[in-house]
């Protein structure tokens, strides 16, 4: 995911900002890492570049 991304996406839960901890980048792409709402502290990871901002239910129904 492009780090610009974090201007315009926030907490699916309750649409407070995230903040960004990089555990892997690629130049301008950061691979790996999490997100984490300031507000409700929920967090989604960032897995190949992609974001998973699903609710943490919706997530463990995606993975069944």
């Amino acid at each position: 995911m492009k780090e610009s991304l974090m201007d315009v996406i926030c907490c699916p839960l309750d649409k407070a900002d995230l903040e960004l901890d990089v555990d892997e980048r690629d130049d301008n792409e950061i691979l790996e890492g999490t997100l984490t709402c300031t507000e409700c502290g929920e967090t989604y990871p960032i897995e190949d570049g992609i974001p998973n901002l699903l609710p943490p239910d919706m997530r463990e129904e995606a993975a069944a």
